[in-house]
């Protein structure tokens, strides 16, 4: 594990308590050096706060993910905002913890996205063809009447979630479970985010319809 946090408090409490879990532990205070290490790819998961010196936990994640490091990153905030959340995790984040947070909570987290990871190795889903929509988990690509709908990771995996099962209401915490891995990892409003990103655009190219909310309950794909 990888821990990168200014705070020598809690990094140092972050450290051992993994070594206790059995983990071995990397433990860095700042953003160049985080990003310096993590750049290697040989850590299983990475614990990132996001306000560090040197660069930021938002900017050591943007240039992990653009570098094409795919490890699984816990970002740790001060911020509980719905849209801090959701700035972290449409970076490619696979977790959101607030501080101050419980460990057991962290050590939680942390196993939960290395589950997923062995999980989503060598499998891709299913294509998923509705009508005029298209959705292709190998390609990464979705097209409407084959106008192309650019998404982030995290909205695609929300459209294929809900499209894996059309016609079909998908309940909030269902979709954290499938999208985020874990009902822990990010609060129902975040899902009502993305969605709202995933709309607007479908709106775009006249698909709007097709995405339609389940009041008090969730989402759904309808087939056209």
């Amino acid at each position: 594990m990888l821990v990168v946090d200014d705070e020598p408090g809690i990094r140092t409490a972050v450290a051992r308590g993994l070594t206790a879990e059995g983990m071995e532990v990397v433990a860095v205070g700042d953003g160049l050096s985080g990003l310096e290490a993590a750049l290697t790819g040989s850590f299983d998961a990475v614990v990132l706060d996001i306000i560090l010196p040197r660069l930021s936990g938002y900017r050591v994640l943007e240039q992990l993910r653009a570098a094409g490091v795919d490890t699984p990153v816990l970002l740790l905030s001060a911020k509980d905002g719905e849209f801090d959340q959701a700035d972290g995790l449409d970076l490619g984040a696979d977790g959101y913890l607030v501080k101050p947070f419980a460990f057991v909570v962290l050590v939680a987290q942390l196993r939960a996205m290395l589950r997923r990871r062995d999980a989503a190795l060598g499998r891709t889903g299913q294509r998923v063809r509705l009508g005029p929509l298209l959705v292709d988990p190998a390609a990464r690509s979705v097209s409407w009447h084959g106008d192309v709908v650019e998404l982030s990771p995290r909205e695609f995996a929300l459209l294929h979630a809900l499209a894996s099962r059309p016609d079909t209401a998908v309940a909030k915490d269902e979709l954290l479970r499938l999208v985020w891995g874990d009902e822990q990892a990010a609060s129902r409003n975040v899902v009502e985010v993305y969605v709202g990103y995933v709309r607007r655009k479908l709106e775009a190219v006249g698909a709007g319809h097709v995405l339609k909310t389940v009041r008090g309950y969730g989402y759904i794909v309808e087939s056209p």
